[in-house]
């Protein structure tokens, strides 16, 4: 898949960086948070673009927007653009790897608080036509028995067509999220989208949040290569172990080859190599 690299001033809200830009301001983040829960957070601190990886041989994330209240309830929130068919695991991921992280710093099982993964998605994600779905864990045999795990999914949706079932606030947030540049611009005639827009247009005529966007974009696309590479060099060990042995030394060769062209020419190499031998002499 290719990616067309837009400039700051063609950003809207459904973009990552800013979405996470906006989210920096507390008060955004905590209008957000009080209108999705429905109810008031008195104090919110937010970390932007937090990567977790705890272990090279592990899969990391990257996540939009985490923040916690005055309670240590931790909140994830993603802005999901695209569809994915793995959304629910990526849900479940996303709270493992929150839980992994406070296990880490010493906390006890009892002492984890709260979590609440929260997806905007420019899409319906389950096709029920519904503005929010919420999931928690539940007993199938019997609702009297309670998990109490503290795990709270809920998956908005700018699709939606329910409006009598949620608040206005919450719907025309989702109508902004949805607008394209242009539509993006006009009055919605909501006191909380009207702070939201004001922010994006901060951020657009701010020059160091310019340079920002620059780094940021220079860091996704490389982890984006990176796990292209990756994906790549495994794909080519796959092909050629269909057909012989691959040494622990050639595995290595291919794994550190981080440049998609070579891995490219290597990959019709492998397909149409019978030997081993007749695979390395064209590296």
């Amino acid at each position: 898949m290719s990616y067309k690299k837009k400039t700051l001033q063609e950003l809207t809200i459904k973009d990552n960086f800013m979405f996470g830009a906006a989210m920096i301001d507390t008060e955004n983040c905590r209008g957000l948070l009080e209108m999705v829960l429905g109810t008031p957070i008195e104090s919110i601190t937010v970390d932007i673009e937090k990567s977790l990886v705890y272990n090279p041989e592990y899969k990391g994330v990257r996540l939009d927007v985490l923040a916690k209240d005055e309670a240590c309830t931790r909140y994830n929130v993603e802005m999901q653009a695209l569809p994915h068919k793995d959304i629910g695991k990526r849900s479940r991921y996303y709270h493992s790897q929150i839980d992994m992280e406070l296990l880490l710093s010493g906390e006890s099982y009892s002492n984890l608080p709260n979590t609440y993964v929260i997806f905007i998605c420019d899409f319906d994600p389950f096709g029920a036509g519904k503005y929010r779905y919420t999931f928690e864990n539940r007993c199938v045999e019997t609702e009297e028995a309670k998990l109490n795990d503290g795990q709270k999914s809920i998956f908005l949706s700018t699709c939606g067509e329910n409006e009598e079932d949620e608040s206005d606030e919450l719907v025309k947030f989702l109508k902004y999220v949805k607008a394209d540049l242009e539509e993006s611009t006009k009055d919605y005639g909501d006191g909380y989208v009207s702070r939201i827009q004001k922010s994006v247009q901060r951020i657009k005529e701010s020059r160091e949040m310019g340079v920002r966007y620059m780094a940021w974009y220079d860091v996704v696309m490389a982890e984006r290569n990176e796990a292209k590479a990756e994906g790549k060099a495994e794909f080519i060990i796959t092909l050629l172990e269909s057909k012989v042995s691959v040494s622990e030394e050639l595995r290595a060769k291919i794994v550190e080859q981080t440049d998609i062209d070579v891995l490219e020419q290597w990959f019709h190499n492998a397909i149409k190599a019978t030997t081993i031998e007749e695979f390395i002499e064209k590296m």
